[in-house]
């Protein structure tokens, strides 16, 4: 399971993730020296680390590397969830903290995305089974 990112790898990825295609050094370098003073090669750096990581892949250009994301944000995001939910020792109370803590668009976001998937299929019993038929007080099978 994926760790944090740390502040500065998750600004690198942010902008990765976001510009949806394959990077520079340069380009991300001239984008986070809007926000702070940063040396090329501490951007090249991280991004050697993330790609070190498997966050990123790079392929050859010239003398420098072009980096894209592997994954999207919304999966990083998930594992993290799903990191932290697996190491509750009660996971249910853990969801029920967590639905506390949502303000009303994420949980409106919650519900639009158990419209999406399919809940039912992730359990390993299957769907719960309908009730039996009942005419005239018997029951068909």
């Amino acid at each position: 399971m994926p760790r944090p990112l740390g502040e500065l790898e998750d600004a690198v990825m942010t902008r990765v993730w976001e510009w949806n295609r394959s990077v520079t050094v340069r380009e991300v370098l001239d984008d986070l020296r809007e926000e702070r003073s940063i040396a090329y090669t501490t951007v090249m750096t991280v991004l050697d680390n993330l790609h070190q990581k498997g966050w990123v892949r790079r392929e050859q250009e010239g003398r420098a590397y072009r980096y894209e994301a592997v994954s999207t944000r919304a999966a990083y995001s998930a594992a993290l969830m799903n990191e932290a939910w697996a190491r509750s020792d009660n996971p249910a109370a853990a969801l029920v903290a967590f639905f506390g803590m949502m303000s009303p668009d994420q949980t409106a976001a919650l519900r639009d995305a158990l419209r999406v998937v399919d809940v039912t299929a992730a359990d390993p019993a299957g769907p719960a089974a309908p009730p039996p038929e009942v005419n005239g007080g018997e029951s068909r099978g």
